[in-house]
């Protein structure tokens, strides 16, 4: 067995807590979107939809969205769409269903603009910056349990993740990172404070879930067992996709048990860092319906690989 692999079964099911008794500090550079060269930003059209407790379609929307098309490697583009700023609540509503310790406070972020990767970032776009020179550490081109150019990279550590930003820094001149917890739940929620950016639930229409069970009101759905090709379920009002399900998504903060003494301007929490456990967001194909909600995180050991774990990128 690969050795890859034997990590990954270690950990296997679900993200769950792991313990660390390494003490590390690890700076995150913050990034400034304005001095950077976007060019000129395209748009796209997409449908957000809405539901109401019983999983029942409340309303369709037309929406539009600004994005920087990226060429990896002369055949493979990884779309950035732009995020306005804003500023939000973040954390779990007092009275949401299964909301957790780890989730409060309840505390309001200022977030300045900033771009996200439209999907989690596919196989074929990681294999195109795995060939990329090296910075740090090397890149395995093939990770995934799951395979499938357009099936989200999964089985990579939060430090493959950070590799892969740095090296596709250095090829475009711009500043790649992983997004801080509040820019990723800012981006997830898009304007919205129900559980889900859908609405009050959610179903295997909209999400890659355990759905055989339930959240709400809804009627059991689809347990498809295995991650999905990116953008097979309807956007967000920002025009993001996959933010609840598929994969958990690694972010640049360091793992804490509660908001206590969060930053509330959008940058990744690094301070008093005294482990190797990273924060992951979103939740993925083997989770419950309650662990694939907009406010719920997870912490994962940073050197760790799960079939349940991939990324996004911002650039900011």
């Amino acid at each position: 067995m690969k050795r890859r692999r034997f990590f990954q079964y270690a950990g296997l099911g679900s993200v769950g807590f792991l313990v660390a008794a390494h003490d590390r500090a690890f700076a995150i550079a913050p990034g400034k979107l304005e001095g950077q060269q976007l060019g000129n930003l395209k748009t796209f059209a997409f449908d957000v939809t809405t539901i109401d407790r019983t999983g029942r379609i409340k309303q369709r929307q037309k929406h539009i969205a600004k994005f920087l098309s990226e060429s990896l490697d002369g055949a493979t583009a990884l779309e950035m769409v732009a995020i306005e700023p804003g500023q939000f609540l973040m954390g779990a509503v007092p009275t949401e269903t299964d909301a957790r310790g780890v989730e409060f406070p309840r505390h309001r972020v200022k977030l300045s603009p900033f771009l996200m990767s439209k999907y989690p970032i596919t196989q074929a776009q990681w294999s195109a910056v795995a060939a990329l020179p090296r910075v740090n550490r090397e890149l395995d081109p093939t990770p995934s349990y799951f395979q499938g150019h357009n099936l989200p990279v999964e089985n990579i550590s939060w430090l493959d993740a950070v590799e892969f930003c740095d090296r596709l820094s250095h090829s475009t001149n711009r500043h790649y990172q992983l997004p801080s917890e509040s820019q990723w739940e800012y981006a997830c929620r898009a304007g919205t404070k129900t559980p889900f950016h859908v609405g009050e639930t959610i179903s295997s229409q909209f999400a890659d879930y355990v759905g055989t069970y339930t959240y709400k009101a809804e009627h059991s759905g689809t347990y498809r067992q295995s991650t999905t090709p990116v953008g097979s379920f309807s956007a967000n009002a920002f025009g993001l996709y996959d933010m609840h399900g598929n994969v958990w998504e690694w972010c640049a903060d360091s793992w804490h048990a509660n908001y206590r003494g969060a930053p509330n301007h959008g940058q990744a929490w690094t301070r008093n860092q005294r482990s190797q456990l990273r924060t992951v967001r979103g939740g993925g194909w083997l989770d419950t319906p309650n662990r694939i909600r907009s406010a719920s995180r997870s912490g994962y050991l940073e050197t760790a690989l799960n079939r349940t774990i991939g990324f996004r990128v911002v650039v900011a």
